[in-house]
């Protein structure tokens, strides 16, 4: 697999915001508004990775008001493509915390190892069954689950919901979507009663499987960067970081 270029970074960046769909967007002279309800980080932030022209201070203190009236903490996604360039100590300096330091990573689809358990199902439409079983393991509530429902039937590009069972009963589930030769893999659970038997791992080279067959050649994900567990899977599994990203926070309470 040839190095990545910053081309190829901002392209992953793109990827994550069509994968990972919010109820609603806004465009603000180059920064991209996201709003979901509150349910995910990545759903409800401000992704400044295009061009800005007017006045930071301003463009901040007009998106504070903007997500306070939607009754959301403002949130900034700082990655190594931000625009301004200097947009992470700005929002240092008035009072923006850190939070979830994550880590990109990437692999090749070539010499992809086959998987042992078969015991998976993978639909590329969301289904109630699908649903019930995620919800169960992630313990999403009701009103998240509507939510939730809605932005993954927001994702216009290929997509797989697996679910893999032992014994007959669903203990893992995930999310893959392919766009421009990439899978993307989101949304990982593994029923906690489960874990550290292979599963999860088990789960994603059938995903890969999938993706390759509709075309992709490389797959990234996106993972916390203290989430130990998933950190040594993801190495296991041939994955590599290639940058790193996290958010600026500014609670609700304190607009």
């Amino acid at each position: 697999m040839n190095p990545m270029t910053e081309a190829d970074h901002k392209t992953i960046e793109e990827l994550s915001l069509n994968h990972w769909q919010p109820l609603s967007t806004l465009l603000y002279d180059g920064w991209v508004l996201r709003f979901a309800n509150g349910y995910t980080k990545r759903a409800n932030s401000i992704q400044p990775i295009h061009y800005s022209t007017q006045d930071v201070h301003a463009k901040i203190d007009e998106c504070e008001r903007i997500y306070a009236s939607n009754q959301l903490s403002t949130i900034f996604k700082i990655t190594p493509f931000i625009q301004p360039d200097h947009l992470d100590q700005l929002l240092q300096d008035k009072g923006y915390v850190i939070v979830d330091h994550s880590s990109i990573q990437t692999r090749s689809l070539e010499h992809l190892q086959e998987p042992k358990h078969s015991f998976v199902q993978i639909d590329e439409q969301l289904t109630e069954e699908w649903l019930d079983h995620f919800c169960r393991l992630n313990q999403v509530n009701n009103l998240q689950r509507r939510t939730m429902t809605q932005m993954l039937s927001n994702i216009r590009t290929c997509k797989a919901l697996i679910s893999l069972s032992v014994d007959g009963q669903v203990v893992a589930c995930g999310l893959g979507v392919v766009e421009r030769g990439y899978i993307g893999l989101y949304d990982i659970i593994t029923d906690v009663n489960y874990r550290n038997r292979g599963l999860a791992e088990q789960m994603i080279l059938h995903l890969l499987h999938w993706g390759k067959r509709q075309g992709a050649t490389s797959s990234y994900l996106q993972v916390v960067a203290n989430n130990r567990p998933a950190l040594r899977l993801y190495a296991k599994l041939g994955y590599s970081e290639v940058y790193k990203y996290w958010y600026r926070v500014k609670e609700f309470n304190q607009v």
